[in-house]
């Protein structure tokens, strides 16, 4: 049986900042904490929904045994993975090459390019690449030729999936997970209703065939400061999204952030950043921080300053019933987003379809297949736990 969901969620709490802390300070030989047998399970959960178990393997010395074991366990596992995924992305590059295609590869494949990144640091649950969308059917065809199938497809991106091969059940990243590949034609958020695309910045001006990196380090922070503030939007961010930004900045010359304001105000970087600079000290230089003060409605800078990695974050266990709101930039903004919680879009039903159809921690939960009317009940009486917490927490504690 699962402990009370209120010991839970504490546990997630304490646990989630201990770590981020930990990880922020990358100074092995901290005092290992004092915790319970259940909040050592949590802390596992939380590396593992966190994305930086197997840094903590390099950059967390706490003395405690099942604790040591996992984090190297789940190193050695990532380090399988990434051969497998730099063997794939090897194959991608000859085969554009070959068809005088352009690819650019996205995130974790560019940061472990930058060598940011050593072979078994960052987990990457994906393969992202950018297309142009004339190009998507000869691309459609050349991951058809390497053996993938198209899964589905969201307004984001194109989910394609080895024809072969099942998700591996347990906590954690394991060697033999399916690689999937998400392709993408523009790179966008909706921060909830309005559209921020930074495509342009990120495409290069003059690609060649192949897979192209992005054009600047001011390209790639860009992006993933977007990605990040569609994750804080969504309360999804991970401490792995804050910890790429972190060591990408430090790469940063002056000039380079000033791709931000590239083609228009960048409102939106700002939360994300406050956010980096909460666990990383100097990370973020005084300058742009000020800048992007400036361009950020009040609101969200009010919201900004309040929040914490938990707060954003599966960490929070309970779900919200209008996440996002506070992102919205005009009363009718958050009217829609209002609007569209209450009765949501045919785009948004088909998205929910395809999330219980493709993903296994949402199989057999009766949560999700509730009506839409009930489930709105459900938040109006009672908190409502998170499913993707629910299902790490469970891992963790052995409950399957």
């Amino acid at each position: 049986m699962l402990p009370s969901l209120k010991t839970v969620k504490a546990g997630l709490h304490r646990t989630t900042e201990a770590l981020a802390a930990e990880l922020a300070a990358a100074r092995p030989g901290s005092s290992t904490p004092n915790w319970t047998a259940l909040e050592w399970r949590l802390a596992c959960a939380v590396a593992v929904a966190h994305g930086v178990s197997p840094l903590l393997a390099s950059f967390c010395a706490w003395d405690q045994t099942d604790w040591r074991l996992f984090v190297q366990q789940q190193r050695d596992h990532v380090e399988q993975r990434h051969r497998r995924i730099a063997d794939l992305l090897q194959r991608i590059d000859a085969s554009a090459r070959a068809d005088d295609l352009a690819v650019v590869a996205l995130k974790g494949s560019a940061l472990h390019a930058l060598g940011l990144y050593a072979a078994g640091d960052r987990p990457m649950a994906d393969v992202d690449l950018l297309v142009r969308e004339d190009d998507v059917p000869r691309t459609r065809r050349l991951l058809e030729s390497l053996g993938y199938v198209e899964s589905f497809v969201q307004w984001k991106h194109r989910v394609y999936k080895p024809a072969e091969g099942t998700p591996t059940a347990g906590l954690g990243e394991h060697r033999d997970t399916p690689i999937n590949i998400e392709l993408h034609t523009r790179i966008h958020e909706r921060l909830p209703i309005s559209t921020v695309d930074v495509t342009e910045r990120v495409y290069p001006s003059a690609p060649v065939a192949g897979i192209n990196p992005y054009p600047s380090n001011g390209a790639l922070m860009s992006h993933l400061l977007l990605h990040a503030a569609g994750n804080m939007c969504g309360r999804s961010l991970r401490l792995l999204h804050l910890n790429d930004i972190s060591l990408l900045a430090a790469r940063m010359q002056p000039g380079d952030w000033d791709v931000l304001w590239q083609s228009d105000t960048p409102w939106w970087a700002l939360p994300p950043l406050r956010l980096v600079a909460r666990y990383y000290r100097d990370a973020v230089p005084a300058h742009v921080m000020a800048r992007l003060e400036k361009s950020c409605p009040m609101p969200l800078r009010l919201f900004a300053r309040r929040q914490t990695l938990t707060t954003v974050s599966c960490s929070e266990l309970w779900l919200h019933a209008l996440p996002g709101i506070e992102w919205a930039r005009t009363p009718g903004e958050a009217a829609l987003c209002i609007r569209n919680r209450l009765r949501p879009t045919r785009e948004a039903i088909q998205e929910r379809d395809d999330m219980i159809r493709t993903q296994f921690w949402l199989q057999g939960q009766s949560w999700v297949r509730l009506g839409h009317g009930r489930r709105i009940l459900r938040w109006l009486t009672q908190p409502v736990p998170r499913m993707d917490t629910l299902y790490v927490v469970r891992a963790a504690l052995g409950e399957g």
